[in-house]
């Protein structure tokens, strides 16, 4: 959906999260896929630590270009 987000946007300022928010929301494909979005408000602490315990639980598969970037996480079934 990217490449029809960037080009209902082409040429706008991207003045703010709202007007970013609009545009992106304003568009369809030729199909008529729609987005929705909106801002969102939730306020989300940085630094936190994650054990290597907890980091070697996660069901990660890495894709062979550029894996550190490039990943899936898959739900664990315990």
């Amino acid at each position: 959906m990217f490449c029809h987000i960037t080009e209902n946007w082409r040429g706008r300022p991207l003045e703010s999260q709202a007007v970013v928010v609009q545009l992106i929301a304003n568009t369809r494909t030729a199909k008529g896929l729609a987005i929705r979005s909106e801002i969102n408000y939730t306020f989300y602490p940085t630094g936190i630590k994650i054990s290597d315990e907890d980091m070697a639980k996660l069901s990660i598969v890495r894709d062979e270009f550029h894996g550190e970037w490039n990943y899936k996480i898959y739900p664990n079934n315990n």
